[in-house]
């Protein structure tokens, strides 16, 4: 049987193309809507009208991603506490989107600052410097000037310095500052959890108005060892083992099951062996593509 031939250029740019929307929403469930809807769009066109099928899915996508930030613009207003991204849990995913987990850049850090850009902003940054397209391409994306476009890319990349928490880590050095920060949470270690952290350690938890979670970033040391602290006096337990480390949007971190049935994600961002960032997501909806049946060893 002979191959679809559009389903063989859409294939061909799934990653780059998942990549690109996640980045935009930060919504798994959003990344896989835009892709349906660009696949049909996709399928209805005549390959002959096309010069450059990926040139033309990644300014599809692009597009598509533009109209869904601005229609969901309202509700991200109204979002209750701190927003994260939902969580990419490197071996929850499916086999098909496997390769941009693990391929494309979307760490936490690089999602919560290009959340900060205006969308067009967001845009002309991703497919200039991802997608190499040209400024002319770009403005028939976001509906401004080539040259308007130039300064948005220009304005997003100072903004996005700084963005990354470093270098991937191998697990050799990252297992045991994990392991360190899983038993001084639980225990609550006030003094082991103040060394872990760095200075700027900014801790970030998720739940969406939905269960119980900070509703502020806390920033510095002592502030952020205070949550700890607090949440395993509440406990009355002693520390279960350490659950299986996983690699979460790159980060090292873990999948537990929380007082009240709750399913959460932390990850860890580390640089120069102190804990710059934790990033906790409880809200449930953000959880469902990890499927309540997803296989982990999950530690209450």
């Amino acid at each position: 049987m002979q191959a679809d031939p559009y389903l063989t250029l859409f294939q061909r740019e799934r990653r780059r193309l998942a990549g690109l929307a996640y980045r935009m929403t930060g919504s798994v469930a959003d990344t896989e809507d835009i892709l349906q809807q660009a696949w049909i769009r996709f399928a209805a066109q005549p390959l002959a009208g096309i010069n450059d099928p990926s040139r033309y899915l990644g300014t599809l996508v692009a597009r598509l991603c533009l109209d869904h930030l601005k229609s969901a613009r309202v509700r991200r207003e109204r979002y209750v506490g701190a927003w994260l991204p939902e969580p990419l849990v490197q071996d929850s995913a499916p086999d098909a989107e496997q390769a941009w987990i693990v391929a494309e850049d979307v760490g936490i850090a690089l999602i919560l600052t290009l959340d900060r850009l205006t969308p067009e902003m967001r845009a002309a940054f991703l497919l200039r410097d991802a997608f190499d397209y040209s400024f002319d391409e770009i403005s028939t994306v976001v509906g401004r000037t080539p040259a308007t476009c130039r300064q948005l890319v220009s304005r997003a990349r100072k903004r996005m310095a700084g963005a990354d928490t470093g270098p991937v880590l191998p697990p050799a050095q990252t297992t045991p500052i994990v392991a360190a920060f899983w038993h001084a949470a639980r225990t609550g270690d006030m003094q082991a959890l103040t060394d872990l952290f760095a200075d700027e350690i900014e801790v970030h938890t998720d739940g969406g108005g939905k269960v119980p979670a900070a509703i502020n970033v806390l920033r510095g040391r002592r502030r952020a060892a205070g949550l700890f602290v607090g949440l395993a006096r509440k406990r009355h337990l002693p520390p279960p083992p350490l659950p299986p480390i996983r690699l979460i949007n790159g980060a090292p971190g873990f999948v537990t099951r929380e007082p009240g049935n709750v399913l959460q994600t932390t990850a860890i961002g580390i640089r120069a062996g102190k804990i710059v960032a934790v990033w906790i997501v409880r809200n449930p909806d953000k959880l469902r593509h990890l499927g309540v049946n997803s296989g982990y060893d999950v530690a209450g």
